[in-house]
């Protein structure tokens, strides 16, 4: 179920083109959706282990699930209230036609919000630690310790998926360039070397900001998404007010 909402989810949102192979379903919507089941299913499995470890994963995990996924649904819905509609593909072309929008305050405040929760919801510093067995501090390896073989694989697979989707998500949405409609090979070809070169730029900038920071305090988290989600919420109201 992890692997299954994260496929469907990758098949929603605008990769390379911006008409999807899921064009019809793609509002974020559905999307926040897929990321929580996701999400509970995982949850699941840290439980279905039995052991401490497992429990203490799974509560942290849905904590900071609750708190970042409503910051990804306002983040984006600021996006859509400029672009007229929810559907993720038709607000990719809409800014995609306008790039000087990415410049929009209410543009650069959504970005911010949005890239502090794809740290947390994908494990990264300083929220979580993807390397760390320290039992205080972990919370996705934690949920897969009493975990291998195969189970492991499909976890960590899904988890490399959720940080390439929401990678996307940041890359696309709120720099829309280089997508065009899928009419033949040269549009996807020029959409896979624009989707890389923004990609390798925002891994370079993951990889910066994680050789800079320490992992922040468990109870300390909460802080950082309630300041995302005060972003988030500046974005919104920014669009009634900056045009």
């Amino acid at each position: 179920m992890l692997v299954a909402s994260l496929l469907v989810a990758a098949l929603i949102v605008p990769v390379v083109t911006t008409r999807p192979p899921l064009a019809f379903a793609g509002n974020i919507i559905l999307l926040v959706y897929l990321f929580m089941l996701g999400t509970f299913f995982l949850a699941l499995a840290g439980l279905d282990a039995g052991s401490a470890f497992g429990g203490m994963g799974s509560s942290r995990e849905v904590a900071v699930a609750a708190l970042a996924e409503p910051t990804v649904i306002i983040a984006v819905f600021a996006l859509a209230l400029r672009a007229g509609t929810i559907d993720l593909g038709r607000v990719v072309e809409r800014f995609g036609g306008e790039p000087w929008l990415v410049a929009n305050p209410a543009h650069l405040l959504a970005f911010a919000a949005f890239f502090i929760v794809m740290l947390a919801e994908t494990g990264r510093l300083p929220v979580d630690n993807p390397a760390t067995h320290l039992e205080l501090t972990m919370i996705h390896e934690a949920m897969v310790l009493e975990y291998s073989g195969r189970y492991l694989a499909l976890v960590e697979w899904a988890s490399a998926m959720k940080l390439f989707v929401f990678m996307t998500l940041l890359a696309n949405l709120f720099v829309p360039w280089g997508l065009a409609e899928p009419s033949g090979p040269v549009p996807v070809l020029v959409g896979i070397l624009v989707l890389a070169a923004k990609l390798a730029v925002l891994t370079t900038a993951v990889a910066l900001l994680e050789t800079v920071v320490a992992k922040l305090r468990l109870f300390r988290v909460p802080e950082l998404l309630a300041g995302s989600f005060a972003l988030a919420s500046l974005s919104l109201m920014a669009v009634f007010v900056v045009r």
